[in-house]
């Protein structure tokens, strides 16, 4: 790998992990934060710090956004001002947030058309899976800019898969979040039950992992129930805001969506008992209460 420089905007729980990636890799990376504290964490690995957004474009050819909403990506990115294009101009944008496809696919069309290049890469995993860099990614856009950011891709997944044009990676992410929030969602369910049955919550996460419903996802949740942390890999903040996009999908969709629909309302009752920071395992807190 040469030095090839790779802005990255976005520093949060899975961003911190998937930029130290990057620099592990062999990138020349450089980061910028309105916080100070990830920046640092960051340059302490060896990244570079930018003095801000434009200067960071400046550097780089190459910018991926790891923005937690639409609005935060819009500010970024200056939209609907001149400095928006200045900003895009000959850049491959890699947005890798979990937003609507309305969104992605207009904000495609505003960088191809100030004559930048844009990517989809939503991605499938949480903390772990992003520190371990075994992320797996959903790709959409030009096959020739595919073929450009793979390489940075590769850095920070493990696996990755091309889904076709804009907005298509990110139908395919609000497509497997449904399993995820709502599998999620049951095995909190499996628990509660479990508890009011009077079975040995140990005992019943071991069953749980010998059987052929085990995951990765799900053992890690079963011994976090078991144990009682919930410090988070997928904030339950961040899980409501995907189950309502994947619910106001599904409605404009005509799809029917009970599962997500319920899931959402519990996620929905434990972030408003303030439980919005904590593991979406959590969700087991609206369960409880009822």
């Amino acid at each position: 790998m040469g030095s090839r420089t790779v802005g990255f905007i976005g520093l949060g729980i899975m961003g911190v992990p998937m930029a130290t990636n990057l620099v592990r890799a062999g990138f020349d990376v450089v980061v910028w934060a309105r916080q100070p504290e990830p920046v640092a964490t960051l340059v302490n690995k060896g990244a570079r710090a930018a003095d801000g957004v434009a200067a960071l474009f400046a550097q780089a050819e190459t910018v991926v956004l790891m923005l937690r909403d639409e609005p935060g990506v819009d500010a970024i990115l200056h939209r609907g001002d001149p400095a928006f294009a200045e900003l895009v101009r000959d850049r491959t944008i890699v947005q890798m947030g979990t937003f609507t496809t309305a969104f992605s696919a207009a904000l495609a069309d505003e960088v191809r058309d100030a004559g930048g290049r844009y990517v989809e890469a939503p991605v499938s995993g949480s903390r772990g899976p992003a520190t371990a860099g075994t992320l797996v990614a959903m790709l959409a856009g030009d096959p020739d800019d595919l073929t450009r950011v793979e390489p940075v891709i590769d850095a920070m997944c493990g696996q990755r898969f091309r889904c076709g044009p804009v907005p298509s990676a990110l139908a395919m992410k609000l497509s497997v979040n449904t399993f995820l929030i709502t599998m999620v969602t049951g095995l909190a369910e499996t628990f509660h039950i479990g508890a009011h049955l009077g079975v040995d919550p140990a005992v019943l996460r071991d069953v749980l992992a010998a059987g052929p419903m085990a995951s990765p996802v799900s053992t890690t949740k079963a011994s976090m129930l078991v144990d009682g942390d919930f410090g988070a890999q997928a904030a339950i903040a961040d899980v409501l805001k995907n189950a309502r996009l994947v619910e106001d999908a599904a409605v404009a969709a005509g799809a029917a969506h009970p599962l997500i629909h319920a899931s959402r309302e519990l996620f929905d009752e434990a972030n408003r008992a303030g439980l919005g920071a904590q593991d979406m395992i959590a969700v087991i807190a609206a369960y409880d209460a009822r």
